[in-house]
């Protein structure tokens, strides 16, 4: 899983709650990566304060002791705009930083980003070239400005360069991973004749980062997506080299979502009432019968007098499933602006 999405994130505790269960989930691979963390985004140059640091290498600890993959996503911010030695020595420091937590995943993100630049691809892929040099050991990802057949990304950062994703696929050592989302950023379905196609001009297996169940955006943020990841052709692995789902802001109602991509792998070895233990029995029981209303009907669909209600409800039953969804019932998930991409 990537934790890539905007808005509220989790805390330490959560995090660490999902070293224990992701092994039981059949799950290998945890990316730390949220839109809020400004050190690695706006303020990439920065380095983390102390006690976050701190925080942030118990995390990689804790996943490396129990056999899972850790890594983190740096999305150095239009870096490709102005790369010359002062950015370049830069960039070295903050990723040296990033290798001393002893992960073994780095990706270097370049999405929601402008990319009007006639040369992206190249500068891109120079950027992606120094830190290959430069941690060779390092399970090296990319994610591309323009990492979607979706319009909405033209939209909002600009016309992509024409060739853009030739160019990069010639351009990138091709034993990098690169992200792709789908058709769409938040894609209903994933279909292997697509990936493949996509694949080609990439010229390699891609690495889908899969929108689902996230719910940052505007719109999806009025939704809980409970159910588990549907919509995936059989037999992606054949044209993947991975795949990772971001999840919703709410860590414990993003299980039975997570559980469907162990399932699609046949990397799953729950009982069937597995979502009943790590969500409480009361609370699952509720979202038997709300679950779908969630979903589909969302917080618009949900009067005043229903939503208080409902929240009630569910802050009356125990554990921190059923105290997310109280909160996002009273509106205490708002959306990030920053998230364009709904």
């Amino acid at each position: 899983m990537v934790e890539g999405f905007y808005g509220r994130t989790w805390s330490g505790a959560t995090r660490r709650d999902y070293a224990e269960l992701m092994p039981a989930m059949g799950l290998n691979a945890y990316l730390y990566c949220p839109k809020a963390d400004p050190y690695l985004r706006k303020q990439w140059q920065q380095h983390w304060p102390a006690a976050q640091w701190r925080a942030l290498g118990t995390l990689a600890t804790d996943f490396r002791e129990r056999g899972l993959h850790f890594g983190v996503g740096l999305s150095p911010f239009a870096l490709y705009r102005r790369y010359g030695a002062p950015e370049r020595r830069q960039l070295r420091e903050k990723a040296e930083r990033i290798a001393a937590l002893g992960g073994s995943l780095l990706a270097i993100l370049f999405d929601d980003m402008p990319g009007d630049v006639p040369d992206l691809a190249q500068r891109q892929a120079e950027i992606v070239a120094d830190i290959r040099h430069w941690f060779p050991d390092l399970r090296l990802l990319m994610c591309p400005t323009y990492y979607s057949l979706d319009p909405v990304l033209e939209k909002h950062f600009g016309a992509m360069p024409a060739g853009y994703w030739d160019e990069l696929g010639a351009a990138i050592d091709v034993e990098v991973d690169i992200f792709w989302t789908g058709s769409k950023v938040c894609a209903e379905r994933v279909g292997r004749q697509e990936l493949l196609e996509i694949g080609a001009r990439l010229r390699r297996p891609l690495t889908l980062w899969d929108n689902y169940p996230v719910n940052d955006g505007a719109l999806r943020s009025k939704h809980l997506y409970t159910a588990p990841l549907a919509g995936r052709e059989a037999g992606l692995g054949d044209a993947l080299r991975g795949h990772f789902c971001n999840p919703m802001n709410q860590a414990w109602l993003s299980l039975p979502a997570l559980r469907g991509l162990a399932e699609l792998y046949g990397t799953a070895t729950l009982p069937k009432d597995w979502e009943a233990q790590a969500l409480g029995s009361d609370c699952w029981q509720h979202l038997q019968r709300d679950g779908r209303r969630f979903q589909e009907v969302g917080l618009d669909g949900l009067d005043a007098a229903a939503r208080s209600r409902l929240a009630a409800e569910y802050a009356a039953l125990p554990g921190a499933a059923a105290g997310e969804v109280a909160g996002w019932l009273r509106g205490e998930y708002t959306f990030d602006p920053a998230c364009l991409t709904d």
